[in-house]
């Protein structure tokens, strides 16, 4: 298995790479890219919202005023809270209004 995964922003198709066990948005931040908007970081606020097009992953709590359990089946997420478990594709899904 490897060590190291890669994220893919569909509208822009920026990659980079996410450490096994590290959190989508730390990786991005770490990599000095800014495609994802940035809040909380503590999955309380919406602002890395996303839409996870493509790849296996888990996720931390995440508030559920932000992503419902209904949302998070069909494969919403916080970007600060989405831990990949392969490579990741994903779409901005904004301010919780849909992709």
């Amino acid at each position: 298995m490897s060590d190291s995964f890669t994220v893919t922003l569909e509208e822009s198709g920026v990659k980079f790479s996410c450490l096994d066990g590290e959190r989508v948005l730390i990786a991005m931040e770490h990599q000095g890219f800014k495609h994802i908007p940035v809040g909380c970081r503590g999955g309380g606020c919406g602002t890395c919202r996303v839409f996870v097009v493509e790849g296996r992953y888990r996720t931390r709590k995440m508030s559920r005023a932000q992503v419902s359990e209904a949302e998070e089946q069909a494969g919403y997420a916080l970007a600060c809270r989405l831990i990949p478990e392969g490579d990741l594709t994903l779409r901005l899904a904004g301010d919780g209004h849909g992709v």
